[in-house]
């Protein structure tokens, strides 16, 4: 972890004048940003405005009670940290206030280095959250091997990688399922300068409009059905940060005009609430579809394919980079024989022939499986062909095959369009990837069966 000090953004709701300027000159003077709210309709507009990382509440804020406010604090950003200031002689108040929901108190008069250890520890904690949430989800992200390869493609695509991962460019990264799309945007983040930020991942295809914008964006209690409290959006969890489009290619119609101007002007409203907010986040985009041939047809904006279209990353599939196979393979032996304390070491040749020729449509992901399933059904040391799940079933004609090799173009074709069949959710899915339509794959499909 950095030692480097975190730039907290700060509300302070305190109406006497002299603390205010006290807390903001010693805050500001460490990096921090901080707004200030002398009432509670102040602050209740500074919330629905901006995201905050802490609050500093005052108990006693002239004619009005910062305690009857925390409730409402709470329910606007339930993830804020909040800080009781409190008279000396009023410590049994805000032991209530931790006890509705306070991170903790601090007691006035104060000098400006106790301020900033309270400050400190909460910032820290904040940190150690953050921290904790990122390797969660970085917990099965990175196992090594993505980031060598010995080939030239997959090399070319990671050295540009290196180097846009210092920038705040949007990034594109394109590659059939199971590629590492994700991993390598996960990747680029832990490169970048905002490594200590979060990286947020909004999946596409998974919800409707609805739900995928609030998602994205948050939404307010009430903003529709089954709303019953405040939420934030992936938008405002990335802030500083990455955040992640996956398979943005399926991101419905309806809802590209908000990510278009979320991208030009980082501007978005959460769900059913009027208040325009902004965010600082780096956006990167991943896709197994066309998105130009996508845009051709109708089904996908043209500005906001440019706009994602910075710079783009296309990773190869594992078929086309054959020689990291089995240094592949065998680190996820090793790795896989640990986790689930296992005998096996090694592969028999055999299998390495047969990791080697198959065609791997599911590509990495798939490869994982099949290794996973072979130390897992083993009983010694070495994995054989028998292991493997596709051992058992002779391969299609042209299986494993490849261009520049040996074969008639028939061949190849067959080849590939079973390949993407076996690797697509459905015969229209693998149409639009192949680029042809439905009726002219179901009549190559019923082809092959009747040649088998």
């Amino acid at each position: 972890m950095s030692d480097k000090p975190l730039a907290a953004r700060i509300l302070l709701i305190d109406d006497d004048p002299s603390i205010q300027r006290a807390f903001r000159r010693a805050l500001q003077d460490r990096g921090h940003g901080v707004v200030v709210a002398s009432s509670t309709n102040e602050a209740v507009a500074a919330l629905n405005r901006s995201p905050f990382d802490l609050c500093l509440l005052d108990l006693c804020l002239g004619g009005e009670s910062g305690i009857e406010l925390l409730p409402r604090i709470r329910e606007l950003a339930p993830w804020l940290r909040v800080v009781v200031v409190t008279a000396s002689s009023d410590v049994q108040t805000a032991i209530s206030a931790i006890r509705a929901g306070a991170a903790d108190f601090l007691s006035k008069p104060c000098s400006p280095d106790e301020l900033m250890h309270t400050v400190g520890q909460q910032i820290e904690a904040i940190r150690m959250q953050h921290r904790i949430d990122q390797l969660e989800r970085d917990r099965e992200a990175a196992n090594g091997h993505e980031y060598t390869s010995l080939s030239p493609a997959y090399r070319a695509t990671l050295e540009v990688a290196h180097r846009v991962a210092q920038t705040d460019a949007t990034l594109l990264i394109l590659g059939e399922n199971g590629t590492g799309k994700t991993q390598l945007a996960r990747a680029i983040h832990r490169w970048s300068q905002r490594s200590q930020a979060m990286f947020a991942t909004v999946s596409c295809p998974s919800l409707s409009a609805e739900l995928l914008a609030s998602e994205l964006f948050g939404h307010v209690r009430g903003a529709f059905t089954g709303a019953t409290e405040n939420r934030q959006g992936r938008v405002q969890v990335a802030e500083g940060g990455t955040l992640f489009l996956d398979e943005i290619g399926d991101m419905p119609a309806a809802l590209q005009p908000k990510l278009l101007r979320f991208l030009q002007d980082r501007e978005y409203e959460r769900v059913g609430d009027p208040n325009t907010r902004t965010a600082d986040v780096r956006v990167i985009a991943a896709t197994n579809q066309d998105l130009a041939a996508m845009v051709r047809e109708g089904r996908f904006r043209e500005d906001l394919f440019y706009r994602l279209n910075v710079i783009t990353l296309t990773l190869p599939a594992l078929r086309d980079r054959r020689d990291d196979i089995v240094p592949i393979a065998e680190t996820e032996l090793a790795k896989l024989a640990r986790r689930y304390d296992r005998p096996a070491r090694r592969f028999a040749p055999a299998a390495l022939t047969a990791l080697t020729t198959h065609a791997w449509p599911g590509n990495l992901r798939e490869l994982h499986n099949a290794v996973e399933r072979a130390v897992i059904v083993s009983d010694g040391e070495v994995i054989g062909p028998e292991h493997l799940p596709f051992a058992s079933s002779r391969p299609p004609p042209g299986m494993g095959l490849r261009a520049g090799d040996a074969v008639s173009l028939e061949e190849l074709e067959r080849a590939h369009i079973e390949a993407i069949i076996a690797a697509s959710p459905s015969l229209e899915a693998a149409a639009r990837m192949l680029g042809i339509d439905s009726s002219t794959l179901y009549r190559k499909r019923k082809q092959y069966s009747d040649a088998a």
